[in-house]
């Protein structure tokens, strides 16, 4: 929450939205800034306790709660666990896309952009139905 405020002044999009205070402070500095951001909620579908996000059964009540402002989340961020098998990453995916379905219907709120997938698994995701694929990696090569 501390970097809100710098990243409001860089970034247009913030990623990794992981709860209800930090989106309502991101709502509050934009405000006061006079910028529009698009957030996504990120969330934890795989349940690793080494990952941040929300758990799936707290999203609905963070969206509904979400303050009116001049930015607005567009959809649903998560990271599958590392070294994952092509079946867990169908599912861990598959989950993230049919939660964001639920709640569109149950929310009345259009989630159109649903970020998941690295670069080695965005085949995976884009097939589940990935918007955006993070794909650091493919282009820059390892750490």
């Amino acid at each position: 929450r501390n970097k809100v405020r710098p990243a409001l002044e860089h970034a247009g999009w913030l990623h990794g939205v992981d709860s209800l205070a930090l989106a309502q402070r991101i709502q509050r500095l934009a405000d006061d800034m006079k910028v529009a951001p698009t957030f996504l909620l990120e969330v934890n579908i795989s349940g690793e306790e080494s990952k941040f996000g929300l758990a799936p059964e707290d999203v609905e009540a963070v969206l509904t709660a979400l303050p009116e402002g001049p930015g607005c989340c567009r959809g649903l961020m998560t990271i599958a666990p590392l070294g994952a098998s092509e079946s867990e990453l169908h599912a861990v995916f598959a989950g993230l896309r049919k939660l964001r379905d639920q709640l569109a219907v149950r929310c009345g709120t259009a989630l159109p952009e649903l970020s998941m997938g690295m670069s080695g698994d965005m085949e995976i995701a884009v097939a589940e139905g990935a918007t955006i694929v993070r794909i650091g990696t493919a282009i820059f090569g390892q750490r």
